[in-house]
């Protein structure tokens, strides 16, 4: 959005888009008054009486239209006189200077565009709040008139007086003229706040004042028009974090209010329900927008990473002062190197300093040239859009209230109620902890079971994934689990859930639940969990995919699970996803857990593909990935007894495998790597199948430390290649 990236709050003092200050280039006096007709014409055409002039900012958008359509007066004249001089003589005579003005004013009319276009399509609340902020740029534009006028060869030109006599008038108003703040949006502005401050105060405003202020002043009539709203604020919290004016925890305290007065004023209607999240329409670009965006979509060098040469996510600073992207540079880390990739300086340390200023570049680059940007989840937790802004008092009296609201629609509303509360607690649940706390101890936890064996689709899936985003608060964890049939009713949703969406969400809240240690033998008992957990990490999407695998890694870390996730088909599903991309990682570190127990070891060894799969990881995995399938292959060895230690033992190009990781592997990585060369050096067919590796091993430290599976010695191998001690 290169509007909101120009015209945000005055005290941002950040540099206008690219977009801003592209003037034409090769073009003849003719072709320039060409393009600065049809521009003024189009901005005078588009806000014209009939069209209507934005709804705020009133006087000061009439006043800018007035000055512009001067200009257009201005260009029309000399447009006509430069044509019939063609004709006469065939070329135009505009002064250099006036050509330069000219350019000038090309930069200056588009600029009144996009602050023209930023007042017709940013939301009313947002308006009102940058009140001050938007008077100020328009202000900006008059002086930059007025400076225009000044240097502007007036008398250098052929004009008829009227026209001269506009154009000079035009300069002695632009001189005088100071900055406007409308007192009428002011006032607004004004009892906007004041609405906050009651709810700050530990009251809540009158409904009837509510209504007149928001529904008669405001025109916001109906809930599509405050979802508008609510989604517009949102969106400035995530495009600018705490670089922002008002504060976000301010803005969070504003989208409660639109919240708070979208149910209390019209109710739970019907047509709130198919809406989902960021989907109101948005302005389309005009056409010198899209041509502007089309020449300069190629990404600046400064936001690529020097790793992976892709637009960075989450750029940090390493010691040596230069920015990767996390993901890179923590892979390059975990593979060992201790270096600058760029400048090859020796690291000092490997703390990763967030580089929050180049991220907000970055967000406005993209949001100004219509880029999804989607933050990684493992990113640094201080970058967590808007929801990871501290709510005010006011925010959170706000939220409360709605809450209230809600909770009395999922206890008596109709089915249609119902479903939107249950998406709107989906939604609140979403934002912040103190949320989550709240809406438990209201007690929208039995009514929400309630629409989990719905029979509409859209309530069964808003139920399930608000019980979810509740589930990430410890405490209300306990409260899920000690619900009667609670947990049943999420098992049935996982496996006869009318959408994708329903069952993978499920199975994120069984995951989320089995964090607590007491609560992973409950939900393995549960009957179907498991298998449906095992179906999901088979057949599902990449996401449910990921959903049951790692639900079932948190499972398979209580002993008493092993035996039910061997029956239900758990370990296969398993041992069939280590050749998954996205969860073959964590289904070598379920394995690794699995394998600990001797009955879940004899499992995994009847596996005909584990150890292949496992030796694949090793070959192509993720650095953790690898971490994860030596210690799997350890543990197979260490509870399989003979049988599976030969069969690993026969696996192809171990050998290499190993000692590429005793020098490349993470820090457990080659622990585990040295105890499974033990492993194989105690073996007495280690020597016939592997000479060179189970010979050439030698190993310091006493038996018991060389039965320590997390001990590793002194190790060398044939090769006269030294591992340091670890």
């Amino acid at each position: 959005m290169a509007s909101a990236a120009i015209f945000s709050s005055l005290r941002r003092q950040r540099s206008p888009s690219l977009e801003a200050f592209l003037a034409p280039v090769d073009l003849t006096d003719v072709g320039l008054l060409r393009t600065l007709t049809a521009l003024s014409s189009e901005l005078i055409s588009a806000y014209s009486v009939k069209k209507g002039v934005p709804f705020y900012q009133r006087k000061n958008c009439k006043s800018l239209l007035r000055k512009i359509h001067v200009f257009c007066v201005l260009l029309e004249c000399l447009l006509e006189n430069s044509n019939s001089k063609r004709s006469t003589r065939g070329s135009s005579d505009l002064p250099f200077t006036a050509f330069l003005c000219f350019k000038e004013l090309y930069l200056l009319l588009y600029r009144s565009k996009i602050l023209l276009d930023y007042c017709s399509h940013s939301s009313k609340l947002w308006l009102l709040l940058q009140n001050h902020s938007i008077s100020g740029h328009f202000h900006d534009l008059n002086r930059e008139i007025s400076t225009l006028l000044d240097v502007f060869p007036l008398k250098g030109l052929s004009l008829p007086e009227d026209v001269r006599e506009q154009v000079e008038l035009l300069k002695k108003q632009a001189r005088k003229s100071k900055l406007f703040v409308d007192k009428h949006d002011e006032l607004l502005r004004l009892k906007l706040f004041s609405f906050l401050n009651e709810f700050e105060n530990g009251g809540l405003p009158d409904s009837a004042q509510l209504y007149s202020f928001f529904v008669e002043k405001l025109g916001i009539c109906n809930p599509r028009s405050c979802r508008v709203e609510i989604e517009f604020l949102e969106e400035q919290i995530v495009n600018y974090e705490g670089d922002i004016e008002p504060t976000a925890s301010v803005l969070n305290g504003f989208v409660a209010l639109m919240r708070y007065c979208r149910f209390l004023l019209f109710g739970f209607e019907e047509d709130d329900i198919g809406l989902r999240f960021g989907k109101h329409k948005k302005p389309k670009k005009g056409l010198i927008s899209r041509e502007i965006a089309e020449t300069f979509i190629s990404v600046p060098k400064d936001f690529c990473c020097p790793i992976s040469l892709d637009l960075m996510r989450d750029p940090v600073i390493v010691a040596t002062g230069q920015t990767y992207d996390r993901a890179s540079i923590s892979r390059w880390m975990e593979e060992g190197h201790c270096t600058c990739p760029k400048t090859g300086q020796l690291l000092d340390h490997t703390r990763l300093v967030p580089n929050r200023a180049l991220r907000n570049l970055i967000v406005q680059w993209c949001a100004a040239h219509k880029i999804p940007y989607d933050p990684l989840e493992g990113g640094d937790p201080c970058v967590e859009i808007f929801a990871a802004a501290s709510p005010s008092k006011a925010a959170l009296a706000a939220n409360k209230a709605t809450a209230v609201l809600l909770i009395k629609q999922l206890e008596n509303g109709t089915q249609i109620a119902k479903t939107v509360a249950a998406r709107e607690i989906r939604l609140l649940a979403k934002t912040a902890k103190e949320n989550r706390a709240y809406i438990a101890e209201a007690g929208a936890i039995p009514h929400l079971k309630n629409l989990l064996s719905s029979s509409d689709a859209v309530a069964q899936e808003n139920s399930v994934t608000a019980m979810l985003n509740l589930s990430i608060f410890d405490k209300n964890k306990g409260r899920i689990m000690d619900e009667v049939g609670c947990l049943s009713l999420i098992v049935g949703v996982l496996r006869f859930g009318h959408t994708t969406e329903a069952r993978e969400n499920a199975a994120a809240t069984l995951f989320s639940l089995s964090a607590v240690h007491d609560y992973k033998k409950k939900i393995a008992k549960e009957d179907g969990a498991v298998e449906a957990l095992a179906a999901l990490l088979r057949e599902g999407s990449p996401r449910g995919k990921k959903d049951a695998v790692t639900a079932l890694f948190n499972l398979s870390t209580h002993t008493d699970n092993c035996a039910r996730m061997i029956e239900s088909g758990a370990v296969s599903a398993l041992v069939g996803a280590l050749g998954s991309e996205g969860v073959a990682e964590e289904a070598a570190g379920a394995l690794a857990l699995v394998v600990r127990q001797p009955i879940g070891a004899t499992a995994v060894g009847n596996e005909e593909v584990a150890v292949a799969g496992l030796i694949g990881m090793m070959r192509c995995g993720t650095p953790r990935g690898k971490e994860n399938a030596v210690a799997a292959l350890l543990e197979l060895c260490r509870g399989g007894g003979a049988a599976a230690t030969e069969r690993v033992l026969k696996a192809p190009a171990l050998a290499s495998l190993l000692q590429t990781l005793l020098f490349t592997g993470t820090k457990r990585a080659r622990r585990k790597a040295a105890s499974l060369a033990r492993v194989f050096q105690r073996c007495e067919h280690a020597s016939m199948h592997y000479g060179g590796l189970g010979v050439g091993y030698a190993y310091a430290g006493n038996s018991a430390a060389a039965r320590d599976s997390t001990f590793a010695g002194d190790v060398s191998v044939s090769m006269s290649i030294s591992v340091p001690v670890l």
